[in-house]
């Protein structure tokens, strides 16, 4: 293994558990020490998710034009760490609300960063192994910090969560810092397959997604994933911490070990198999898996059910993860053109995210967790099918293929 190899992995570990801030554990910390409502606390998870959709877009594009990439991701990383670290302290509406906010924005910045590297350093021919390596460890690290999560949970109560958090973040610094700068072609890493292109890419915004169809489905299949996906984990971590106040945050330790545990095969055979078996069948499956997810969690309050139906999220994320980063390349290829195409259809991924809390929270209120549970699952469904009618398959036949699903790409 090469030494560009190894930084990728702990890059990949050490930055699981910061890249999405506090995720579940706010909610359950929110809801069992500050004594918030399920609906203020769906709100305030949405307005960060708000702040992250209007961050997605420039941030892509600003990792397409910086050959500053690490440096990135180190401001991001302690921007992240110092918002949640604040929470405690200022625990009200207002200061959560601007602390989630800002560490969305600075969070927009891991995903496109860590696959500009990734496809910088490896090349297309071996982005789709990597890429499926690079979600392993990301998976194995979230799960390493949901036991120590879990265990200090127990120990010290939710608060654990935050001593963690910084942990984590000290320790992708120092990762980042161990990828070789020099080892990054930037050309590369926008999605241009070598030197010879330079100036012939246009970094675009949105109008990459107004251009092109197959992402344009691709973004609205992505919005249905997530609106159904999001709220999923949270509702769960509220019914359990309301059942057992005093294990909330371990039960919930142990959905997300159990998850990221079978996430790190599923991004394996994602990885080794996507340009065999293609994209589409790969993606259908995440959707099926996550519609059964939601029509299964209503059946029973058991913690033991609970936490059992969670391991289905591993195989539905895990493959999702891994494939979204394949599908953008495999449709920007050879434009120069890929994490801005990132970053904007993250924004449309944030955007069901951040609705979805919203949307869940109200439902919870008016009609129940169970009520919740299936509408997130008929949501799931109706994506399952929209992108088997209308998606097509993006998985390249030749080193031109991709490039051409999007058309010519413009001079700057």
């Amino acid at each position: 293994m090469t030494r560009q190899e190894g930084g990728l992995d702990a890059l990949n570990f050490f930055l699981a558990d910061v890249r999405d801030g506090l995720g579940p554990y706010l909610a359950i910390y929110l809801l069992t020490v500050q004594k918030w409502d399920a609906a203020s606390i769906g709100l305030v998870m949405s307005i960060g998710g708000i702040a992250t959709i209007i961050a997605q877009t420039p941030a892509g594009n600003f990792i397409d034009v910086t050959r500053y990439k690490r440096a990135a991701i180190i401001v991001a990383a302690f921007l992240v760490t110092a918002c949640c670290l604040v929470l405690p302290i200022a625990p009200g509406f207002l200061p959560v609300a601007v602390a989630q906010s800002l560490a969305g924005v600075a969070s927009s910045i891991f995903a496109p960063a860590i696959a500009a590297i990734t496809l910088g350093i490896m090349g297309p021919k071996a982005f789709t192994r990597r890429t499926g390596r690079n979600e392993a460890f990301n998976h194995a690290g979230n799960a390493v910090a949901a036991v120590l999560a879990g265990a200090g949970a127990y120990v010290m109560g939710p608060i654990a969560v935050f001593y963690l958090m910084a942990a984590m973040a000290i320790a992708s610094i120092a990762a980042t810092l161990a990828v070789p700068a020099k080892a990054i072609d930037h050309d590369v890493a926008r999605g241009l397959d070598d030197g010879s292109h330079h100036g012939h890419a246009k970094p675009a915004g949105l109008s990459v997604l107004l251009e092109n169809r197959p992402l344009l489905i691709f973004a609205g299949c992505v919005v249905l994933f997530h609106f159904a996906n999001a709220a999923m984990l949270p509702l769960v971590g509220q019914k359990l911490a309301l059942a057992n106040e005093g294990l909330g945050t371990t039960l919930m330790a142990a959905c997300v070990v159990i998850a990221q545990l079978v996430m790190i095969p599923a991004a394996l055979i994602v990885g080794a198999k996507a340009d065999d078996w293609g994209r589409k069948p790969l993606f259908l499956t995440g959707f099926a898996i996550l519609a059964l997810r939601g029509a299964l969690y209503p059946v029973s309050d058991d913690p033991y059910w609970l936490v059992g139906v969670q391991a289905l999220d591993g195989v539905g994320a895990g493959i999702f993860g891994a494939l979204f980063p394949l599908v953008v390349a495999d449709l920007t290829r050879g434009t120069g053109r890929f994490n801005v195409s990132q970053g904007a259809i993250a924004t449309a991924l944030g955007l069901g995210a951040a609705l979805s809390a919203t949307f869940a929270g109200l439902i919870v209120v008016t009609a129940g967790y169970s009520a919740a549970f299936l509408a997130l699952a008929g949501i799931a469904g109706i994506g399952l099918l929209i992108y088997a009618a209308f998606m097509p398959e993006t998985k390249p036949h030749s080193g031109h293929d991709a490039a051409l699903i999007i058309g010519p790409a413009r001079p700057r």
